[in-house]
């Protein structure tokens, strides 16, 4: 009813304004409105009542002391949602626009500035605003100074009217899907001083007129698909102090007029493919900070001039072609704290200032340094201790030989220490001890000798400790077990003896442990990881033994009596006592054998009674559980491990009397990485899906369980599978489903009576794409990375909307790694990203992107990610390329659907999975990129009744 009444002020403003203040009237009148169409969840906007005379003591409101009228409007982080309503068109005496750092939704109201003219800054940064930026926004723009977009869903042209706005100073449209070139009136702008357009689809030449920005201090152009030269009149820009053109595909040389960047602290090249060498004046923009030319094609020697860089304080060269020596001149960037030059064909000794021979003290600010991946050669110096700042050392992949010096002790702030793949020899020094920072500890592939110092227990931070190919000796230290945050322990192909500490199986974080091709013997430890340990991981110990290597342990038995028949009896006496006590051997081990045959068989039945109990256990706990429901119930007193907890996101719904079937083999519908799907009915009469989870042995806390699961259970979106509880015990925890009846895409593809009784329709298939990529989109926006995508985890519901299921799961596992995501997606062949395979490449959304684009393959093709035929495998993402460079990509489309398809979608289809599908995940769309791309693809649906 408020927002009705406040419809009719507002609809006969012009009339009843007359009859009161005419002041105040639209102001406060205006952000009534506007206030009206908000959610305000933090009741932010408490203090802003229609009863007011006037706004100016509102939260947020600033008015002009002259005139009294609303001046500035900041709102900034007050969690607001809605649209940006037209009320706010009646702030004419509106200067300053701040809504950043909300909710916002909807489009940009193309008349803001054109009736709110006197508008100086505008920000609606870091909401969820959507659409293009408006042609005709910018078209009356003579009071504007400051205009922000930026981390928004916006997509389109940028307007060419933006170069209408002449007193601009700064504009930041970055973070958005903004595509296409940029205005020819870019350059025109002459009083700009900030320009932030990074993280778009922006495509095209960097054309020359940058010169005519001589006020310009930042330009940030960052990952976008700019390619050609650098402009050459890019030196004119004299105040730049920021540039950043970084993960683009720009190519060519840097032009000469850069040289005259004498203003420049930070100058980002890194990503492209620009060649030649560096050129001396770079010795000139002596203001230089920060200087990266990372992953691009430079070769040749670093020149000498770079020692003219005093301010230097980090510098990236790693991921090129150069050659020759660091030059000694760089004992002048006594600032210096992060240094990279991976990656490289460096090589000779490590210059002075390295290894601190006469490097003045002052250089030991040092933090980072990385000289890995080339061919420097010479050995450690004793010295290095000196580099008491350091946090990375990275000189892996080299040729250096020598020992490890004892300085390395000295080094109290390293974190990683990497000197593997080195020609290293000597022991592991004990002083080890005084790096207590370490996290990571990688030295493998050397020529190490002696023992693992058991000092290393003071390194407590240890996650990583990789020793492998070397020639250490002895037994692994018990102190070892102390080291309570390791997650990746890797001592194999060394001579080590004895056997494992039975203390390891106390280390909860551990997901690998591989101490292979040694000479250890006995038993393995019983408990925690090494319950699930791969046998591989400790392979090559003949003597081990324990369940994982298939090898009982040495038993002691008694000596079988054994008469002598060379005894002085006559024959017929030697005859007739050899075959008497022959037959008494025969009974001894007939007895022994029938002896452990006995106790094999009560072995066994005493461990089937158990399972038998724990299953009762179970089966009693899921139906007491079962009985209740209701927001974080405890079904039972804390002390009795018969019953748990039941926790239900809305609702009381609990379970009817059948939920002791909760568990049954009747009840399955689906097994995955995580756990088995059942299916059961709530008092309600609803049905939901029960998954029991399978990863007991490594899940969290149950607080830590608990958030994980709430988090989760708070997204909605109609492409998401609805999580509605959970129930959790120490022994079992259960996730509480919406039911879908439909069943998996899967089923719906590839089920052969499925498909005799309904064949997906084309427009329903591009339905399923597209509600797939929308739900895959906004997982991401949320921060949470599948991982697990292929078509037995998307459902259908009744109306052929897909839902993403199984997502988040991950996150109740302890650490997000190669190895174990790996192992719980193994299933998913034919959906897994390459980097899956690459450890040392981070997983990112681009993962789920690949996953995404197999599923559309998938589902355009009806074919399965991989097929196995009588005498080949065809892998389908290869199938449908070589059908693309054949000029044959329509015949990839299912046969069943008899031609009846929209061939202008389906191609664009094909070749948007082919994309997502690429090898390199940053050639890889955003999956918001991908719902914009596929809603550009999509028909009109007029006309398209026959493809039904």
């Amino acid at each position: 009813m408020m927002q009705f009444l406040l419809f009719l002020l507002l609809l006969f403003a012009p009339i009843s304004v007359l009859s009161v203040d005419p002041v105040f009237n639209d102001d406060v009148l205006g952000l009534i409105v506007f206030k009206a169409g908000l959610q305000d969840p933090k009741a932010k906007l408490s203090t802003w009542n229609e009863d007011d005379d006037n706004p100016c003591k509102w939260d947020g409101v600033n008015c002009d002391p002259t005139t009294h009228r609303v001046s500035s409007l900041v709102l900034d982080g007050f969690s607001l949602s809605g649209h940006i309503d037209r009320g706010l068109l009646r702030l004419q005496f509106l200067r300053i626009l701040s809504l950043s750092k909300n909710n916002f939704t909807g489009s940009i109201n193309p008349d803001l500035l054109l009736r709110l003219g006197s508008l100086q800054v505008v920000d609606l940064s870091e909401n969820n605003l959507s659409g293009s930026i408006p042609e005709g926004f910018f078209r009356q723009c003579g009071s504007l100074r400051s205009v922000s977009f930026a981390n928004n869903n916006l997509s389109g042209k940028i307007p060419d009217s933006l170069s209408f706005c002449s007193s601009l100073v700064s504009v930041n449209f970055s973070s958005n899907h903004l595509y296409g070139k940029l205005p020819s009136g870019m350059w025109f702008l002459r009083g700009l001083q900030s320009l932030d357009l990074s993280n778009n689809l922006l495509e095209g030449e960097i054309h020359e007129g940058i010169e005519n920005l001589y006020d310009l201090r930042e330009l940030r152009l960052q990952k976008n698909r700019f390619i050609g030269r650098l402009p050459g009149d890019i030196g004119g820009c004299l105040l730049l102090k920021l540039l950043d053109f970084s993960d683009n595909f720009l190519s060519g040389t840097l032009p000469e007029s850069m040289q005259r960047l004498n203003s420049c602290t930070s100058l980002t090249l890194q990503g492209n493919s620009f060649t030649g060498s560096i050129p001396d004046w770079i010795g000139e923009l002596r203001s230089l900070e920060m200087l990266d030319f990372s992953a691009n094609r430079f070769s040749g020697w670093i020149p000498e001039s770079i020692g003219n860089l005093s301010s230097l304080n980090k510098l990236n060269l790693s991921r090129n072609q150069f050659t020759g020596n660091l030059p000694e001149s760089m004992v002048n960037c006594v600032k210096l704290l992060a240094l990279d030059i991976s990656h490289n064909q460096f090589e000779g000794y490590f210059p002075s200032w390295v290894s601190l021979t006469s490097s003045p003290a002052s250089y030991h600010s040092l933090q980072v340094l990385d000289l890995s991946s080339n061919a420097f050669s010479g050995e450690l110096s004793p010295n290095i201790g000196a580099h008491n700042s350091l946090q990375v050392l990275n000189m892996s992949t080299n040729n250096i030989s020598g020992s490890i010096p004892v300085g390395i002790g000295q080094l109290k702030s390293l974190y990683i220490l990497d000197l593997s793949n080195n020609k290293l020899n000597g022991s592991i020094p004990p002083e080890i001890e005084g790096a207590f920072s370490l996290g990571e500890l990688r030295l493998q592939n050397n020529f190490l000798s002696g023992k693992i110092p058991a000092q290393i227990k003071k390194c407590s931070s240890l996650t990583s400790l990789i020793l492998s190919h070397n020639k250490l000796t002895g037994s692994i230290p018990a102190a070892i077990a102390n080291l309570t945050n390791l997650q990746y322990v890797d001592l194999s192909w060394n001579e080590l003896s004895g056997s494992l500490p039975k203390d390891l199986a106390n280390l909860t974080r551990l997901l690998s442990f591989n101490v292979s091709y040694n000479h250890l013997q006995g038993e393995l430890p019983v408990g925690g990881f090494f319950n699930v340990i791969s046998p591989s991981s400790v392979s090559g110990n003949p003597s081990l033994c324990g369940s994982v290597v298939n090898h009982s342990s040495p038993s002691v038995h008694p000596k079988p009596i054994v008469l002598n028949p060379n005894s002085s009896y006559s024959n017929s006496s030697t005859s007739s006592l050899y075959h008497g006590h022959k037959k008494i051997i025969l009974s001894i081990s007939a007895l022994i054998a029938i002896g452990a045959a006995a106790f094999i068989i009560i072995g066994v039945v005493a461990i089937t009674v158990l399972n038998i109990h724990v299953r009762q256990k179970i089966s009693r706990s899921a139906a007491s559980f079962a009985l209740s429901g209701g927001e974080d119930y405890s079904c039972s007193p804390a002390n009795d491990p018969n019953y748990g907890k039941l926790v239900m996101f809305s609702g009381d719904a609990g379970f009817d009397d059948g939920a002791h079937n909760l568990l049954n083999k009747d009840s399955e519908i689906g097994r995955g990485g995580f756990g088995v799907v059942y299916r059961t009915v709530l008092r309600d009469g609803h049905s939901v899906a029960i998954k029991k989870l399978t990863v007991s042995g490594l899940i969290k806390s149950q607080e830590e369980f608990e958030r994980e699961v709430k988090n989760l259970g708070m997204i909605r979106h109609s492409n998401l599978v609805g999580l509605k509880g959970y129930y959790w015990t120490s022994s079992l925890q259960l996730l509480i489903y919406e039911y879908l009846s439909r069943g998996s895409l899967h089923k719906l593809l590839h089920d052969e009576d499925e498909y005799s009784r309904n064949i997906l329709s084309w427009r329903q298939r591009f339905k399923i794409i597209l509600g797939m990529a929308k739900g895959l989109a906004h997982l991401h926006q949320m921060n949470i990375i599948h991982y697990n995508l292929k078509s037995t985890n998307v459902l259908i519901d009744c109306s052929g909307e897909p839902k993403i299921g199984d997502f988040g799961l991950v996150r109740l596992l302890p650490v997000l790694d190669h190895c174990v995501l790996s192992s719980k997606i193994q299933s998913a062949l034919g959906y897994m990203a390459p980097e899956f395979a690459c450890r040392t490449v981070k997983i990112t959304e681009k993962c789920d992107v690949y996953g995404f684009g197999i599923l559309v393959l998938e589902v355009v093709t009806g074919k399965r990610p991989v097929e196995y035929m009588e005498d080949d495998v065809v892998v389908l993402c290869d199938m449908v390329r070589g059908a693309l460079e054949e000029g044959k990509v329509e015949q990839c489309v299912d046969s069943r659907l008899l031609g009846n398809f929209a061939v202008e979608e389906a191609i664009p289809v094909i070749k948007l999975g082919l994309i997502c599908a690429s090898q390199v995940p940053s050639n890889r769309p955003d999956m918001a990129e991908a719902v914009n791309i596929l809603e550009l693809i999509q028909c009109p649906s007029e006309g398209q009744e026959d493809l039904e």
